[in-house]
């Protein structure tokens, strides 16, 4: 097997451990808090990255991609953990899961506009129906009904604000990394920043009681174990990879992920929610058709 295809099976796995991160999330903050939950998280995920993927030394990147990666890549990670875990119950954490799954449909926009990914006119339909069906998810169960997806989102801006925050800066990072890493691999430093600023927020926000239980361990060590590993693998698939390939396969984790989060959390979901969930990966095929076999400019994927 070619290094493009083996970066690009890598990179699907990673897919497959992110679809089990949203009810990880919510079920360590349950027992630790939004903020320890999550600097717990990234700190065993850390010592996983360290011991298995290593540590590359700093003065071996790019300095461009220490800048903007570091920039990025922490931005996103506290968008997403803290976006879940300030959610105010366990249906309104898969529904700012599903919010954070816009970063696909932004990376496909990302990788057309600014790193030459040519793309035919079936790249609108689908756009558009991954962004409705998003609507649907938010309808509260009476599918797009805008009126209710946005008294849904006013009853918690913060975390549905910081859900699409990190959608659009995580396309952000796909599309530097692409551009400016130069092939290498910051996952461990940047895990580690990432752990470092949520332990700051926690002791600067008064370090509440972590209340500790065997499912929340469980649950901990799972969730560490998926970032860790799935972060790892995205980031051989997105260096070494297809990139369109892989933006375009991310569409169908919304499906898995609410499907394990909603068994890891007792939520029953509506029809409406999975009709939404369903119309994102019907969106993906469309903008997979759209641009398999369009020949790139310059720069869309990694030097490998």
């Amino acid at each position: 097997m070619e290094k493009k295809q083996r970066a690009t099976l890598i990179g699907l796995i990673a897919i497959a451990l992110w679809s089990s991160i949203v009810g990880l999330i919510r079920s360590v903050s349950e027992g630790l808090g939004a903020t320890g939950g999550a600097a717990m998280i990234y700190t065993i995920a850390s010592l996983l990255l360290w011991a298995t993927v290593g540590f590359t030394p700093l003065r071996s990147f790019p300095r461009r991609y220490l800048a903007w990666g570091s920039l990025l890549f922490v931005s996103y990670e506290l968008c997403l953990a803290l976006s879940i875990g300030y959610a105010a119950t366990a249906r309104q954490a898969i529904e700012v899961g599903m919010v954070n799954y816009l970063w696909p449909t932004f990376t496909m926009v990302a990788a057309i506009a600014f790193n030459g990914q040519k793309a035919n006119l079936l790249v609108v339909p689908g756009l558009a129906i991954s962004l409705a069906g998003i609507c649907a998810v938010l309808g509260g169960g009476r599918g797009v009904d805008l009126p209710g997806m946005l008294a849904n989102v006013q009853s918690n801006p913060l975390s549905y604000g910081l859900a699409f925050t990190g959608a659009v800066i995580w396309a952000a990072y796909c599309t530097v990394t692409a551009r400016i890493a130069g092939g290498r691999n910051g996952i461990t430093m940047f895990f580690m920043l990432t752990a470092l600023v949520l332990w700051a927020k926690y002791l600067a926000t008064g370090a509440a009681d972590m209340d500790w239980s065997l499912p929340t361990a469980v649950s901990l060590a799972f969730a560490a174990a998926a970032m860790g590993f799935g972060y790892a693998a995205w980031n051989v698939g997105i260096l070494h990879g297809n990139v369109t390939l892989l933006a375009g396969a991310s569409y169908f984790t919304p499906v898995l992920s609410a499907a394990l989060a909603a068994v890891l959390l007792r939520v029953p979901l509506t029809a409406a929610f999975w009709a939404g969930a369903f119309m994102v990966c019907g969106g993906a095929i469309l903008c997979w058709l759209a641009t398999r076999g369009a020949p790139k400019a310059g720069g869309t994927e990694a030097a490998s």
